[in-house]
């Protein structure tokens, strides 16, 4: 997969547990493991604007991209 969660190292950064964050943000706690784990295959807009809201921060700041290689 070429687009990664980085969910754990901001949550890690802000001192913010996977629990407190799906409490203030009304998400399931087994999306927010999901990303925090990066094992997430689609998450909604939806949720990624209470995740940007709550945390103060961007969509870049919690998602990456890593191209695949390139294969011969």
């Amino acid at each position: 997969m070429a687009i990664h969660s980085t969910l754990s190292a901001v949550l890690g950064a802000k001192r913010i547990t996977q629990k407190k964050l799906a409490d203030t943000t009304g998400i399931s706690k087994t999306t927010i493991n999901s990303l925090y784990n990066d094992k997430v295959t689609m998450v909604s807009y939806n949720v990624l604007n209470k995740i940007c809201k709550t945390l103060d921060c961007q969509v870049s700041d919690i998602l990456t991209y890593v191209p695949d290689e390139e294969e011969n």
